[in-house]
């Protein structure tokens, strides 16, 4: 299992070296998210102790369940799933930045509770750039406003967009909806809105990271093509699969 697992991180890490240069890009621009859902706590320490250093969590449950097997490893976890207001307070004892922020009301509450702990939280944009209604994220046309509603909010740090694009077998489907990810951060800058200034946009996964790095992704959220296949059937392209 060690192997399998260290050899895919090395492959990986080559796809997206290649995607880079094939859109003259410089590597370093683009993280590696481990997207761990349903992965066991020893696979996910295996991949730490070969070097990687950033998870991301879909439940709360499983953040909760790993985090004795995952204590002092050199890791940031984020959460990448739909977040649930009562979900909070337990969520965030064990991440660095939420990736699906995608309403008001899950801002308030975030700062609500972030107030309580006295500190701030990074936080991604989730945007339904796909279209699909089984998605959540906000509508395209939304983001920039609620940008200026997030900004009575001190404790969250906005420091990037986050979408789930299309997944079909032909890439011509898919790269619309990372391209359009580009073009609302490209559209955010033309705002000049005070303090936000690098924006990092968090897609692509197994099936379109070569096309997610050339539309500008900073950060791919992989766990297929590390960990293996954890689902059946079409469950592959279920909406709450961010990896």
């Amino acid at each position: 299992m060690k192997e399998i697992i260290i050899s895919n991180l090395k492959e990986v890490h080559n796809q997206i070296e290649n995607a880079c240069k094939l859109s003259g890009r410089n590597p370093e621009d683009v993280q590696l998210l481990l997207a761990t859902k349903t992965v066991s706590a020893d696979k996910i320490r295996i991949a730490i102790e070969a070097g990687e250093t950033l998870t991301g969590e879909n439940k709360m449950q499983e953040l909760r369940d790993k985090d004795p097997e995952l204590k002092g490893l050199d890791i940031q976890r984020h959460f990448i799933g739909h977040l649930q207001t009562n979900k909070i307070k337990d969520v965030l004892k064990y991440v660095s930045c939420i990736q699906s922020l995608d309403r008001l009301n899950l801002a308030q509450e975030l700062d609500r509770q972030l107030q309580k702990e006295g500190r701030n939280l990074d936080v991604f944009i989730q945007v339904n750039t796909s279209f699909e209604e089984s998605k959540f994220g906000l509508s395209p046309d939304k983001v920039i406003s609620f940008i200026h509603e997030l900004k009575q909010y001190e404790t969250l740090k906005i420091k990037g967009l986050m979408t789930i694009g299309l997944l079909d077998v032909e890439k011509e489907k898919m790269l619309p909806s990372l391209r359009l990810l580009r073009e609302i951060r490209d559209e955010i800058y033309t705002e000049k809105i005070e303090q936000i200034t690098d924006l990092k946009l968090s897609m692509g996964m197994s099936q379109d990271l070569k096309l997610a790095i050339a539309e500008g992704s900073n950060m791919v959220r992989i766990g297929t093509s590390v960990f293996g296949n954890r689902f059946l059937g079409k469950e592959i392209w279920d909406e709450n699969i961010t990896e």
